[in-house]
């Protein structure tokens, strides 16, 4: 969903990849029962509290911006979503999981137990509603699931030789829990002639907004 310009508040509304294939699975019809709000186009740094023509101007810049008209692809769009924090928040909660960057041997696994920093009083904690956690290219993965707070059996994503999906789109999934478990493909042919194969993994804060985005690396195991 997007403003269609900056100077009338017209909404342009479209589903996204996902919304399309649940309303395909429900007969042509859902509730929508909870929305997000972002800023992807807004840069704050083109605030100029001295502008010449005095304070009605700082922004100037900023609401002349133009804005994005919204697109189907979730992982694309709405990256820095809105969160509401407690009033008098110093300090913007930031998510450390371990690992800038994670590289795996065809069929290693690995299970990644977020922390977020700043939050909720303390230095470091885990969000009540866990984390949601997206793999960018699922046929990298053997399995990718999320345990713990929030998690169930919707929550398992086994690729092995079938190709299926949980929520996300046809390449794209996401999984909820407390703890995101990966174990790399074992199929030998989706290398092709590469000895690494490359995807990304977004984790957000179900409470608190925070984000994460690290690369990740698969290596063909040569026999």
């Amino acid at each position: 969903m997007g403003y269609l310009n900056n100077q009338v508040i017209t909404i342009d509304a479209i589903l996204t990849n996902k919304g399309r294939e649940l309303l395909a699975q429900n007969n042509g019809s859902f509730n929508i029962t909870q929305f997000a709000l972002a800023d992807d186009e807004i840069d704050y740094t083109l605030y100029n509290p001295t502008h010449p023509s005095g304070s009605s101007f700082y922004g100037e810049a900023i609401q002349n911006l133009p804005l994005l008209e919204a697109f189907p692809i979730e992982t694309q769009i709405m990256k820095y979503k809105l969160a509401t924090l407690p009033r008098g928040t110093a300090k913007l909660p930031v998510l450390n999981i371990g690992y800038s960057a994670i590289t795996l041997q065809q069929g290693a696994s690995i299970t990644i137990t977020p922390q977020t920093l700043n939050y909720a009083g303390d230095t470091q904690a885990n969000e009540t509603s866990g984390y949601s956690a997206t793999i960018s290219d699922i046929r990298l993965m053997n399995t990718f699931t999320g345990t713990g707070t929030n998690a169930s059996t919707n929550n398992t994503t086994n690729v092995n030789n079938s190709f299926t999906t949980t929520l996300g789109t046809n390449v794209s999934t996401t999984v909820i829990g407390s703890q995101i478990n990966l174990r790399a493909t074992t199929i030998n042919t989706l290398f092709g002639i590469n000895s690494q194969l490359s995807t990304t993994l977004t984790i957000i804060g179900l409470d608190s907004g925070a984000r994460l985005t690290i690369p990740i690396i698969i290596k063909k195991t040569n026999i």
